[in-house]
């Protein structure tokens, strides 16, 4: 099944089953010996969050309220 397809289908989820989906495909990344993320996992992520953590004290960044960001997703991505 091509992506675009599953991408499809799952949006036409509940925001519920959609969380569900999110949380599984997150697991599925997991090491199946160890359970624990892919190597670099944790410091990719604290990286990220470290990088946008100082782009926001500098005032290099404008923040958006999540009304914001979900009203543009919701305009980008409905049914047409």
């Amino acid at each position: 099944m091509a992506m675009a397809s599953v991408l499809q289908q799952a949006l036409a989820l509940p925001v519920e089953e959609r969380s569900e989906l999110v949380e599984a495909l997150l697991r599925s990344l997991e090491s199946e010996d160890e359970g624990e993320p892919c190597p670099g996992w944790d410091e990719a992520w604290a990286a990220e969050l470290n990088q946008r953590a100082k782009e926001i004290d500098e005032g290099r960044v404008q923040l958006i309220s999540h009304e914001e960001v979900f009203a543009e997703l919701r305009a980008r991505f409905s049914p047409r």
